[in-house]
């Protein structure tokens, strides 16, 4: 999902997006809606949050985060 999209998801829950990372964004919504901030956060590469709003994302993010690692 492209940032400005995540940033109007921000905006429908009343949290300010200036100088906020993708990341932290998503993770502020996730705590927002009532769920854990778990966004890149699964770095066994499994996540039984199927129906996840942010899946792709965080399995992209957690995948270029082990990159970075190695």
């Amino acid at each position: 999902m492209k940032l400005g999209d995540v940033r109007s998801i921000a905006k429908s829950h009343s949290i300010k997006s200036d100088h906020l990372s993708k990341t932290e964004l998503i993770k502020a919504i996730q705590t927002e809606e009532g769920n854990f901030a778990s966004f890149a956060s699964a770095y066994s590469g499994e996540c039984d949050q199927a129906d996840c709003l942010w899946r792709e994302d965080c399995f992209d993010v957690v995948h270029h985060k082990k990159g970075e690692l190695s």
